[in-house]
Parts: C-alpha cells; sequence; structure tokens
C-alpha cells in the first residue's frame, strides 16, 4: 500500500530538497512543493526532484481570473504534478478552468480554509460562520466544479468526506503528539486525520527539521 504522507520540501535550498526526499523516499508516498521551493528553483527544481522516483504535490495555490489560471495550469503541464493546488475562492469558474486545463493524471484540489487561520482571522477577513461551515460550502462549490478534492484541516475532513465520499481530501497541518505546532493553528496527529477521512497528510517540518529525516518519516508512517 503506497503511503498517504507526501513531505513538504519548503525550502529554497535545492540540495537540501534533494538529500531530504532521498533520506524520506522509503517511507512516504510523494513530495510537496510550494511557493518557497517554486519560486527559487521554478521548474527546473521540480525537474531535479523527479529524479527521486516520487509522485509530486505542486502546491501553488493559483487564485486569479479562469483564464489566468487556466493558462498557468498548461504552462504546469509538462511536469505532470500528481496534484496540483487552486483557491477554492477563486469561484466555480475559476475551478472548473483549472480542471479543464490540467493534464491526464493531474488531480486538481482546492484549498479552503489555510490551516494557519482560526476564528478570528476569518471574522477578520470577513468570513461568517465558522471553519467548518466555510470548509462546507467550498468543498460543494469545488465538486460542483468537477475538481477532484480539496485541501481542509484534519478538523473538518470527516465533514467534508461524508458530503463527497469520491473525493480527494489533502490534510496539512499535520503534527505528531508532542511535537511544535508553529505557525499552524488547526492541527491533528496523522493517525487521527487518516481515521478522519484524509486521502493525502502533509506533513513538513516534523520530518524536515528532524536530525535524521529518514528515521522521523519511518516512525510516522509506523504510527500508522
Amino acid at each position: 500500500m503506497t503511503s498517504p504522507i507526501f513531505v513538504a520540501l519548503d525550502t529554497p535550498d535545492l540540495s537540501r530538497a534533494q538529500r531530504i526526499a532521498a533520506a524520506a523516499r522509503a517511507h512516504v508516498g510523494g513530495i510537496k512543493l510550494g511557493l518557497e521551493f517554486f519560486a527559487a528553483n521554478g521548474a527546473g527544481g521540480v525537474r531535479g526532484l523527479a529524479v527521486e522516483g516520487l509522485p509530486v504535490f505542486l502546491d501553488l495555490k493559483l487564485h486569479d481570473i479562469p483564464n489566468t489560471v487556466a493558462k498557468a495550469v498548461e504552462a504546469l503541464s509538462p511536469l505532470r504534478p500528481a496534484v496540483l493546488t487552486v483557491h477554492a475562492a477563486g469561484g466555480k469558474a475559476m475551478l472548473e478552468a483549472a480542471k479543464a486545463a490540467a493534464p491526464d493524471g493531474t488531480k486538481v484540489v482546492a484549498v479552503t480554509v489555510l490551516t494557519s487561520l482560526d476564528q478570528s482571522d476569518l471574522s477578520a477577513i470577513g468570513v461568517g460562520g465558522d471553519a467548518a461551515e466555510q470548509v462546507r460550502r467550498l468543498a460543494e462549490l469545488t465538486k460542483a466544479a468537477g475538481c477532484d478534492g480539496i485541501v481542509c484541516s484534519g478538523a473538518e475532513v470527516a465533514a467534508a468526506k461524508s458530503a463527497w465520499d469520491t473525493g480527494y481530501f489533502v490534510v496539512p497541518g499535520v503534527r505528531p503528539a508532542g511535537t511544535e505546532t508553529g505557525d499552524q493553528k488547526r492541527v491533528m496527529s496523522p493517525a487521527d486525520a487518516l481515521a478522519a477521512g484524509a486521502s493525502m497528510l502533509v506533513i513538513g517540518r516534523p520530518i524536515t527539521d528532524a536530525p535524521d529525516p529518514g528515521a522521523a518519516a519511518k516512525a510516522i508512517a509506523a504510527s500508522l
């Protein structure tokens, strides 16, 4: 069975990302590359990590008018990411355009509520209701647009899955017991997130900041 763990290589240092990917590869199902990595290394950096033979989750959270997002997805298509993120708040037309432009084999998943936000943050940006309500609303929109799934915290994934049993659910903010939460506010343990319905567990600093990333990834995988 392929591991649901994708290690988040959030570093601008390509050589460091390659070392961590090599150390963890036997215990993870893929790698996540986000804005920090992509801004520093671009498409060439993604190709530089492809030699590790792990599926790539390209977490760029695209959010713009539909035509611009579609063109961006087309430009990224040669990289053949396993999963690509857009923002659900971009609206149904944008979500539809992103999915239509994606290559076969690439899952387009929509970010709902960032795991760095809590209720006070949502209120400050004008979102009524709690995080669970907003996730549910955006999950329904994403499903209607024909995308493959959503990104949400472990706290909301069970409710989202009950309403979308075929959806693909990416859960970041995953923290093993006893580790620092950092800038994440809505967190859950790997085992609990998986039990709640997560399809992918995105884990970064508990692996990448560990003295031995391979051992850390192995321990987390064993906890599942």
